[in-house]
């Protein structure tokens, strides 16, 4: 069964998680697009994941580049979990776009070309923020594209992990 964590307050607003068996499935700003309301999962505040999830996005907000000490488990469709798994890759202060994950998925599937909007519907799908860094991906010319999030946050986690500096503006 799918539990979730109390409001967990950020710099970035109010976010929501929920765990199974001990990973986290859910990571997201409440009212963000494509996130399901948690109202009718069951709440386990007292869970050891939430409080490591908790203190791990602390840290990340401080400016802490540390890897998680838990579990992510995404649910989503095959090829979208494949999307979120090469996100995953996407080191902390670096960036990709849509197209070069194509790129690179289509090579993993062993097809001559992929869709880059199609990977963009996965990486728009994303359902655990942050964690799995899908603010890292941007538009084939450099650019800012949508965040499910709304891009003022895109803009936030981006200068907070120094990928926009005053020399490296937008």
């Amino acid at each position: 069964m799918e539990r979730f964590s109390p409001i967990i307050v950020t710099p970035l607003g109010k976010m929501v998680a929920s765990a199974e068996k001990g990973a986290i499935t859910r990571l997201g700003f409440v009212g963000q697009k494509y996130f399901t309301d948690a109202s009718s999962w069951y709440s386990a505040s007292d869970e050891p994941v939430f409080h490591a999830l908790e203190n791990w996005l602390a840290d990340y907000f401080a400016g802490k580049n540390r890897k998680p000490e838990f579990r992510l488990k995404p649910k989503g469709t095959p090829f979208q979990e494949a999307v979120w798994k090469r996100l995953l890759k996407i080191p902390y202060g670096k960036t990709t776009t849509y197209g070069d994950l194509a790129k690179k998925i289509a090579a993993e599937r062993n097809m001559a070309k992929m869709s880059a909007q199609a990977i963009g519907g996965a990486v728009g799908r994303n359902p655990i923020s942050i964690l799995i860094p899908c603010h890292r991906v941007l538009g084939a010319d450099g650019s800012l594209t949508g965040y499910a999030s709304g891009l003022e946050k895109k803009v936030f986690l981006l200068r907070l992990e120094q990928i926009i500096t005053p020399e490296k503006p937008f």
